[in-house]
């Protein structure tokens, strides 16, 4: 029998159509959407399935859909002119329709719009319910062509941040009016457990890529960030180069008077070669004589004259895909006095405290280093659409202290500290419908803190504590809408606090005074939580509300070493949790730029500072702090703006504890908590040929609150009136060739004869001092 092709191709479909049908319903669809980082739909992008000629592109509304997809697992590629290449994995099952969401990163988008900070992934700081300052590397750079010192830095860019002690120390420099938590790539720096004032100068600003601030209570990085926290996010290597650096020399002093000049010394190292890329740098800084606008030693006590500063840093990474990273970063940082002064007491109110020549005795000041690792590693794509990052991460610090003499016989004390911990966190997109996309981020932190403070000669001030801290945490956030954002999060601490035995220090011979004080173990488990609103639907105005809590073990070191019981048990260890409700709004409206925010902050147990017969004590009383901020920027052309800020901060006790805060038994908060008013104004300029010309002004408020000593006519710590200052510097940047950078700047511009706040509020005659008169920062950088 011979059959027609025709009747043969007939006869093969109908045997085979069982076959052909269950070929295609065993395939698979694919659809989503397509936004970018602030969820606004991404019209007409193209996605394509690799290996399978299956492409298409998505609709006005961002959406898209494939179909007839083979079962398997695919890379799919999704691109758009003017966004970054997004390549994802997806496991295409039978019969089956995955729904997905893919985020395309802009290529020309201002990171200066994106924090890490306040939710530990990045996000848009149009849609975060919550105030945020943030320095960019140019930022940094201007300030630091004044001076490097980061407490400088942050205190002229920072509102509601106290201003600049001029000491190795920041003692005094609240966010807030509460402590404030450091971290260096989220590497805690502070040592909650027994507070040194010596983080926030805790690394050199040269590695610096950009520094986040989060201010008002924050939970998210665990114990201590009662007022907000800080984080030194560290550069990263420039891509484009197998090797490339930056030299700079400099030299720094003041206009008048011997002895007072130094050096600065920068070396970087960067490169991409491959997978693999690096960045290498070292930094070393003798500074001169600091001396003040009368030419007159500025004390050496806790000073940061005379000192040598050294700064290693290293980070090198490893892509082994576009969605998977491996990261270390390591730095050291040590800051040392090598003084040929003594301090010569002032009278307070009426003479500086000063330098004379002689020879300090005990060991030189100062950190006597600072290590910090991180190791990460992070995977866009770790399964589904969700993001891991992991790290585990060291710290280990120890400083020296100036003599005291509230113990027998005084003496040097040291705080060593040493952290370890890992972090996980992980962050699951989910998209409900079109018009709600939810994010959840969640994890859990583990740390173990070893802080305790002795005498150089040997002495216990405050014995061996041992803190390990296990947090699970949750964070979901809401766009409803696109332009309404919605975020809340709970953490949960638990956290447990080994003490040795101890004694504490003699207050006579033969051990006269000392108590035997019995060790234990502290427990503390608290659950915080956080909830906000952001409305980003015009940038005219971009309100906020947030309700966030902290968790902060107070400060035991402390509580240990006024110990005036023999157990641990009946020693007041309570822990902080601050409650802190704020509003606020940004807007800009073409050349100019403006935010304002208003905040209340309260605690049932506070740790408001007091002097009691030379012993400094925490007096455990509820409390209230309160205070706004503003600031605006106007640029007038191209080359010229204008910009400051003002921030405002008030504190009370309530002694009576009837939560009025308004009794005659009630007390404000002494200044080493609570910062007068400041003001900052900037003038930028640009409209001469390679030259750049930056004038700011900074106003440090009065703040009069207490009375002294009606016996003794003394002030007590903390309660010194503060007068008023102003402060002009100059930072000029001469752009000589597009390799070399000239700069100079200059301090206290006018020479003007100041004391810092710190020096009046402490109200006593070895701390007042006045600050630097005019100094002069004159450098050359070459990039090749």
């Amino acid at each position: 029998m011979k059959f027609k092709p025709l009747t043969l191709f007939a006869i093969l479909f109908i045997f085979l159509l069982p076959f052909i049908t269950k070929a295609q319903s065993g395939q698979g669809i694919l659809i989503g959407n397509i936004t970018d980082s602030l969820y606004q739909k991404i019209s007409y992008a193209t996605i394509q399935i690799k290996k399978l000629n299956i492409k298409n592109s998505s609709d006005k509304t961002g959406r898209f859909q494939l179909k007839g997809i083979p079962e398997g697992t695919y890379t799919v590629r999704i691109s758009m002119t003017g966004f970054q290449t997004n390549e994802t994995q997806v496991r295409i099952r039978a019969n089956d329709t995955l729904k997905v969401t893919y985020i395309l990163e802009d290529k020309n988008s201002d990171l200066n719009e994106v924090i890490v900070s306040a939710s530990r992934k990045a996000e848009s700081l149009a849609q975060t319910p919550s105030s945020v300052t943030i320095l960019t590397a140019k930022d940094i750079n201007t300030q630091s062509v004044i001076s490097p010192n980061l407490a400088n830095i942050l205190a002229y860019s920072v509102p509601g941040l106290g201003a600049s002690t001029n000491q190795t120390g920041n003692s005094g420099q609240t966010l807030r009016g509460r402590g404030v938590l450091v971290l260096i790539d989220g590497v805690p720096q502070s040592t909650p457990l027994r507070a040194g004032g010596r983080d926030i100068r805790s690394i050199d600003p040269s590695v610096i890529e950009r520094v986040e601030v989060i201010k008002g209570a924050t939970a998210i990085y665990g114990n201590g960030a009662e007022g907000g926290l800080i984080n030194y996010i560290t550069k990263k290597p420039a891509s484009g180069k197998v090797l490339g650096g930056y030299s700079q020399i400099g030299l720094t002093g003041n206009t008048k008077g011997d002895s007072t000049l130094g050096y600065r010394l920068v070396q970087q190292f960067y490169g991409k070669s491959g997978k693999l890329d690096y960045i290498v740098s070292g930094t070393y800084e003798k500074t001169g004589v600091f001396r003040d606008a009368k030419n007159q030693v500025v004390s050496p006590d806790y000073g940061l004259g005379e000192t040598k500063t050294y700064n290693g840093f290293v980070k090198v990474g490893y892509d082994f895909s576009p969605k998977q990273r491996l990261e270390l970063m390591y730095n050291y940082f040590s800051s040392r006095q090598h003084s040929d002064y003594i301090l010569k007491n002032g009278i307070y109110g009426q003479e500086p405290a000063i330098g004379v020549h002689g020879t300090r005795k005990g060991e030189d000041e100062g950190t006597r280093y600072n290590h910090n690792a991180n190791l990460q590693y992070s995977n866009k794509q770790v399964f589904g659409q969700t993001d891991l990052q992991a790290n585990v991460y060291l710290q280990d610090f120890y400083t020296i202290y100036s003599n005291v003499a509230s113990f027998y016989e005084g003496g040097q004390s040291a705080i060593k500290s040493a952290k370890k911990g890992t972090r996980v966190n992980l962050n699951t997109p989910l998209p409900v419908s079109e018009n709600l996309l939810m994010q959840l981020n969640y994890g859990v932190d583990l740390m173990n803190d070893k802080t305790s403070q002795s005498l150089t000669d040997g002495r216990v001030w405050v014995p061996d504590m041992n803190m390990v801290n296990i947090a699970p945490y949750l964070q979901t956030t809401a766009n409803i809408f696109k332009d309404l954002t919605i975020k809340g999060g709970l953490r949960v601490e638990n956290i447990n606090i080994k003490v040795d035995d101890f004694n504490t220090l003699a207050t006579g011979a033969n051990n006269a005074g000392s108590i035997a004080v019995k060790g234990g173990t502290l427990n503390y488990n608290a659950l915080v939580f956080n909830v906000g609103a952001r409305y980003s639907a015009s940038r005219l105005f971009n309100p906020f509300i947030s309700y966030a809590q902290s968790f902060s073990v107070f400060e035991l070191g402390r509580v240990l070493r006024a110990a005036q019981s023999n157990t641990l048990s009946q020693l007041q260890t309570k822990p902080i949790i601050v409650n802190n409700y704020e509003a606020g709004f940004s807007s800009s409206l073409g050349p100019v730029n403006m935010s304002a925010a208003y905040y209340i902050s309260t605690s049932k147990l506070g740790a408001n500072l007091l002097e009691v017969n030379g012993v400094y004590i925490s007096q455990r009383i509820p409390e209230r702090v309160w205070g706004y901020e503003f600031q605006a920027d106007y640029a007038f052309t191209e080359k010229l703006s204008v910009g400051g800020n003002y921030a405002y901060v008030e504190g009370k006790g309530d002694v009576d504890d009837d939560g009025k805060f308004d009794g005659t038994q009630d007390v404000y908060l002494n200044t080493t908590r609570i910062p007068p008013s400041k003001s900052t104004l900037y003038l930028k300029y640009a409209g001469i040929k390679n030259l750049s010309i930056d004038v700011n002004w900074i106003r440090v408020g009065n703040r009069d609150r207490f009375k002294p000593n009606a016996t003794t006519g003394k002030y007590l710590i903390g309660e010194g009136p503060v007068k008023a200052y102003n402060l002009f510097n100059l930072a000029t940047v001469y752009q000589a060739s597009k390799a070399l950078k000239l700069s100079l700047g200059l301090e206290n511009l006018f020479n003007k004869a100041y004391y810092p706040s710190i020096s009046q509020f402490y109200g006593n005659n070895s701390v007042y001092t006045r600050g630097n008169g005019r100094r002069f920062n004159l450098a050359a950088g070459y990039s090749f």
